[in-house]
């Protein structure tokens, strides 16, 4: 999970890429086990911890991930 929440932090790539790049098969699995983990959705957790969110209010710029890289769940 922690791969899928820096590509939530860092990247513009959509919720299904994201799904498939970490594991998960489809948005729906993804979208559900992130909840249940992380306790909001990914687009929720994006929206406040993401490049334009409050990470990037407080000075720590966005970085973009350019590839899936060994990415684990």
């Amino acid at each position: 999970m922690l791969s899928a929440r820096r590509l939530l932090e860092t990247s513009d790539w959509s919720v299904e890429r994201i799904a498939g790049a970490t594991g998960f098969g489809t948005a729906a699995n993804f979208r559900t086990g992130f909840r249940r983990e992380v306790g909001v959705t990914p687009a929720a957790y994006r929206k406040s911890h993401g490049p334009s969110g409050s990470a990037c209010r407080q000075g720590r710029p966005g970085v973009r991930h350019e590839g899936p890289g060994p990415l684990h769940h």
